[in-house]
This record gives C-alpha cells, sequence and structure tokens, in this order.
C-alpha cells in the first residue's frame, strides 16, 4: 500500500509539471516538464511494483525491491536538479518522499522474500 502511495503522489506530481501549474522562479538545470515525465516514469515503476504485491505473484518481492530503489535513485537525481533550480515545493516533495521510499525499501529488505510470500498466502 505504502509503493501505491507513492505512486498516486507521483501522479499527482507528474500532473502538476506536465500541465504547467509549477510556480514561476525555477531555473536551470530544473525544467518542469522534465520533472513530470522523470516523475511519471518513477510512479508506472512504482505502480508496477506494488501491483506485483498485491496480485501475489512469484516475483513480488523482487519487483518491489527493485522498482523501491529505481524510485529512491530517481529521488537522488530529481533532488540534486531540484535543489539547483526548483521552487521550494519541488524541494520539499523530495525531500519528505525521499525518507518515505527509503523506510519501505528497508521494511522490504528486513522482512524478506519469504516474508512478502507468506503473507500472499494468507489471503
Amino acid at each position: 500500500m505504502l509503493m501505491a502511495f507513492e505512486a498516486a503522489t507521483l501522479a499527482v506530481a507528474a500532473t502538476v509539471h506536465l500541465a504547467g501549474y509549477t510556480p514561476a522562479g525555477s531555473k536551470p538545470p530544473f525544467d518542469a516538464s522534465h520533472a513530470g515525465v522523470a516523475e511519471a516514469i518513477i510512479g508506472v515503476a512504482l505502480a508496477y511494483g506494488a501491483i506485483e504485491v498485491l496480485c501475489s505473484t512469484s516475483r513480488a518481492w523482487a519487483a518491489a525491491v527493485a522498482t523501491t530503489s529505481f524510485a529512491i535513485l530517481g529521488f537522488l537525481v530529481g533532488l540534486t536538479i531540484t535543489t539547483q533550480g526548483g521552487d521550494v515545493p519541488d524541494v520539499a516533495y523530495h525531500l519528505i518522499m525521499l525518507p518515505i521510499i527509503i523506510a519501505g525499501l528497508v521494511i522490504l529488505l528486513r522482512t524478506g522474500r519469504t516474508e512478502v510470500s507468506r503473507s500472499q498466502r494468507v489471503r
């Protein structure tokens, strides 16, 4: 569910950036349309991982770890670019969401593959 929440926030952020609803004041290297595309890609990846877990496929744990790791990498790149030219709300979003995504990866790694599989069998 955490991954689905993260994907939903990325869908909102991508929509805001791609629709041009961002406040003025951004400067290079930050580009709202580039940010929107990156957020959409990361959101789709996280949504895929969440769907794999919710559907209890055999690759659920691997998909969740891979897509969450990809999201962390994307957020680190985004934070680097955003701190150089983005607006305060963009920086704040990255600073709030990055620890949440990292916490999700820690939970996945501590829980392990067998726990994800076992929780899916209980259904």
